[in-house]
């Protein structure tokens, strides 16, 4: 079920060196990219921070896109917050080619009882959301440790299912290898077959 209660700004890097230690094709990051929005598109709204190149595919699926000004993970998180300046507001990473819908929004409805909170990526190591109740600034620290970064800077761990596609996100061949083909969203596995990299059977 789609949730009007939040807003949920996903950061897109959105050029050709992107996931470029795993990438087979100039077109799988872009794949991996549009399946996540797509997905979260289903449970919430969704603004779109990436290159003026990349920004087409976006718009062309329904996101509300802005043009990323350059920097870093953060720094686009923050500009897409900078334009979503009220109301309760997530931010999602976008290599989550497994995420389904009815995980975000179940995510999203549980954030609802936090000030700020987060969902750590499979390892426990990094984070792939986090959210902030309307009033309540963010203060994104993606990149290494941000699992811990994020909890010093007052984030509440939500309880996600280890399973779920919103903690998978994917930095490398054995990660995609690691989820199950049927999971993965349509373009990402399209891709995946083409360069015959499917070889791990749906558990």
């Amino acid at each position: 079920m789609r949730t009007t209660d939040w807003v949920v700004v996903i950061p897109v890097k959105g050029t050709p060196q992107a996931k470029s230690r795993m990438d087979p094709s100039p077109g799988l990051a872009l794949a991996i990219a549009l399946d996540t929005v797509e997905a979260a598109l289903a449970a919430a709204d969704v603004l779109v921070v990436t290159s003026a190149s990349a920004a087409e595919s976006f718009e062309d699926i329904g996101a509300r896109v802005v043009i990323d000004e350059g920097g870093g993970l953060n720094d686009a998180a923050s500009h897409g917050l900078a334009v979503e300046n009220d109301g309760n507001r997530a931010v999602l990473l976008g290599d989550l080619p497994a995420l389904q819908p009815d995980e975000l929004t179940e995510a999203l409805e549980m954030a609802l009882r936090f000030p700020r909170a987060f969902v750590p990526d499979t390892e426990r190591q990094g984070t792939s959301l986090i959210t902030a109740r309307t009033g309540v600034a963010h203060r994104p620290a993606f990149g290494t440790g941000s699992r811990a970064a994020h909890q010093d800077r007052g984030y509440v761990e939500l309880d996600v299912n280890p399973q779920s596609g919103l903690r998978r996100d994917v930095d490398t061949r054995t990660h995609l290898r690691e989820i199950p083909p049927a999971r993965l969203g349509s373009r990402t596995r399209r891709i995946l077959e083409e360069y015959a990299l499917l070889v791990v059977q749906p558990r």
